[in-house]
């Protein structure tokens, strides 16, 4: 029909109207959020409820199964996320229905290519992260502890979180800006009041997790965006503080089971940004996700302990996204 627009020529739209995606203001505002919390008991900014995926050992302690951390807890300690601790000889999860940052965001930013296109999401991240990239952009809230956050984390459990995307029109919730894996628990249970009022749930994730909790949230959710951060375990190993065969694992996993995967790959300058590495990690999709998984290659911005780095020059973005099609992909 003649009416119809390109993708482009929406975006161009956008822009020309003043339209900045990606600042798209959660109708409410944060105030929707403060009503909520003037009718909670006891909002401390800490919950205390009692984490999956882990095993009691002898002596009091725990060992959480969560991730490839496989952290190891004496009573009192917490784990490498900073959000799972162990207290009398169980391991609780202290960020369950609390968040560090609620907004509305615009489905691109997400990254999501094509996925309801042009609709707002309401998007939250709570305190915590499994993984400790020297380039994180959200440092401020994930690499601390829950009660650390000032002001603190703000309390929306899964039923007012659907209630508000319900009651201001938004089809979407979104975990992101942090590490949903350390939420897991909380991911789980708004997914499924979600799927309930017929909203849409999505996580951007790191995908630092194991085979069976990977899986439950892949049957939970309806879309995930995985980090594929670099097809490096150099580079996963000193700067991100992890390993990458779990993370090709998870990937692996979601594309068998979650109904919607895309991949982001971030470019470092000098870190994971060099096209023989790039050509390599483009292959590794080709022959275990096929051509049809959209790839975004995003840009990096100087953060937190790399902010001696220029951010990605364009035509490096340029460059690498070239490689990708050579490859054979076919949206990036």
């Amino acid at each position: 029909m003649e009416d119809k627009i390109t993708r482009r020529e929406f975006l161009k739209k956008c822009a020309d109207c003043g339209l900045v995606l990606g600042a798209v203001p959660f109708v409410g505002g944060l105030g929707a959020v403060e009503n909520i919390l003037n009718g909670v008991t006891g909002a401390t900014g800490l919950s205390n409820k009692e984490a999956s995926y882990y095993k009691r050992l002898s002596g009091g302690s725990v060992k959480c199964t969560l991730c490839p951390n496989y952290c190891v807890l004496k009573p009192g300690q917490r784990g490498t996320c900073r959000v799972r601790d162990n207290t009398n000889g169980k391991l609780y999860t202290r960020v369950y229905g609390y968040t560090a940052r609620v907004r509305g965001d615009a489905m691109e930013k997400g990254p999501f290519f094509h996925f309801l296109p042009g609709t707002s999401s309401v998007a939250l991240g709570t305190v915590g992260c499994n993984l400790q990239c020297l380039y994180c952009q959200n440092w401020q809230f994930t690499q601390i502890k829950p009660e650390d956050l000032k002001p603190p984390p703000q309390y929306l459990p899964p039923a007012s979180l659907v209630s508000q995307a319900k009651k201001y029109g938004r089809p979407t919730i979104t975990f992101t800006y942090s590490e949903p894996v350390v939420a897991i628990e909380y991911v789980l249970e708004t997914a499924r009041l979600a799927k309930q009022q017929g909203i849409k749930t999505l996580v951007k994730t790191g995908a630092y997790i194991n085979p069976e909790p990977m899986k439950a949230i892949c049957k939970a959710v309806d879309a995930v965006n995985i980090d594929f951060k670099g097809y490096s375990d150099s580079f996963y190993r000193d700067v991100c503080g992890g390993k990458l065969d779990p993370v090709l694992e998870a990937i692996k996993t979601a594309h068998e089971h979650a109904p919607w995967l895309e991949l982001t790959a971030m470019t470092v300058p000098g870190k994971n940004d060099s096209a023989s590495q790039f050509r390599q990690q483009c292959q590794w999709i080709m022959k275990n996700l096929g051509p049809d998984v959209p790839l975004h290659v995003s840009r990096f911005f100087p953060a937190y302990r790399l902010r001696n780095l220029q951010a990605t020059p364009i035509d490096k973005l340029r460059e690498l996204r070239k490689i990708a099609y050579q490859e054979g992909l076919h949206y990036v």
